[in-house]
């Protein structure tokens, strides 16, 4: 606990620094309030990825003083996601970085991970057995596009107030649950100064959103999850590796289901935003308290309320994956659930017959 307790302070710390000088971050200020994912009206720094990567070089630098041999991984873990956060903060700082960019960034960290710290995915795991990988030709771009891929997918449920951060960070804990279970220190260590770190985020981003995640905070805290649920699978083999496919299920498919109903059902490019996310349709058709849409104390408050229903359905993946982290059946049975489950939730509130007992009106939060 004591890399998530440092991590936790020296975030807490310069996020508040961030959020009181915003102004001297103007050009990393969100004053866009007409986006189709807009949600805001009031200006807000949104490069709370910032203090995040800061506040883990500090705990990291800490942790490898008092574990000198965790130094190596340390230090390869943070150059790989410095490449990452790179191409985030800078789209933050000057709104000029084409997500094109952004993934390909992500994508040589990934590349550089796969060099440094031997990440890569060797094995599927099978109710039976497992298939081993043995080409590189193979293991390269599948462990390039799933890492990428994952960082990516937190960008894209970092829509609301405390949603991607929340989510996050149970992710972590149970990363450095079951590494704790096996004996992986260093996954406990980094997972937890992820954790740490974005939790201490947290505390000015939720509820009023004081300062966003970004897409530097995103697309680090995204990488780090990435990468270290593969390190924590393919160097522990007693860890199926349907653990980590059920613990970032929930953005995976986000992932996925977004680029089919753009592609398909819209016959749009899968990269154009849009506002039909299932965090957007529960903020539009489930949150129903307010009366203005647009007035601001509503719209703050909506904001805030939206994101608890996807922390709880997040839990759905975590939980399970958690609780059987090394038996692949119920793993992918628990996969195929939530499949089920999400698109059953999104058709229902798309075609405005959210379940009832989803819709909490304004006098049941009095």
């Amino acid at each position: 606990m004591f890399s998530f307790l440092v991590s936790f302070v020296a975030s807490a710390l310069l996020t508040l620094l961030v959020v009181k000088h915003t102004r001297l971050h103007g050009p990393a200020l969100d004053n866009d309030f007409g986006g189709v994912q807009k949600v805001h009206t009031h200006t807000v720094a949104r490069i709370g990825g910032l203090p995040i990567f800061l506040a883990v070089a500090i705990s990291a630098a800490i942790s490898v003083s008092r574990v000198p041999a965790l130094s190596q991984w340390m230090f390869a873990l943070l150059s790989c996601s410095l490449i990452a956060f790179v191409g985030g903060i800078a789209e933050d700082y000057t709104g000029t970085v084409r997500p094109s960019r952004r993934l390909l960034l992500t994508m040589a960290a990934s590349l550089l991970g796969y060099l440094l710290l031997d990440a890569r995915i060797g094995r599927i795991d099978l109710p039976f057995g497992s298939f081993v990988l043995h080409s590189a030709w193979i293991m390269l771009p599948l462990t390039v596009l799933a890492v990428a891929g994952i960082a990516n997918a937190i960008n894209i449920i970092d829509g609301f107030n405390g949603l991607a951060s929340v989510v996050t960070i149970f992710m972590l804990v149970s990363l450095a649950y079951v590494a704790m279970q096996v004996g992986d220190m260093f996954v406990v260590v980094a997972a937890l100064m992820v954790a740490g770190a974005t939790a201490g985020f947290l505390i000015w981003n939720y509820p009023v959103g004081l300062i966003f995640l970004g897409d530097g905070g995103a697309y680090f805290i995204g990488f780090m999850l990435g990468e270290l649920a593969l390190l924590l699978v393919m160097r522990n083999p007693q860890v199926s590796t349907w653990y980590a496919a059920l613990l970032l299920i929930y953005p995976a498919f986000e992932t996925v289901f977004s680029a089919y109903r753009r592609m398909f059902v819209r016959g749009k490019s899968p990269a154009m935003p849009d506002g039909i996310h299932l965090h957007s349709l529960i903020f539009r058709r489930i949150v129903q308290w307010t009366v203005g849409p647009r007035e601001a104390r509503a719209l703050m408050k909506r904001n805030a309320r939206t994101s608890p229903y996807l922390w709880l359905f997040s839990l759905m993946a975590v939980i399970p994956a958690t609780v059987f982290w090394r038996n692949t059946t119920m793993l992918i049975i628990f996969c195929l659930l939530f499949i089920i489950s999400y698109v059953w939730l999104y058709a229902r509130i798309v075609r405005f017959k959210s379940p009832r007992w989803l819709i909490w009106h304004k006098k049941d939060w009095q």
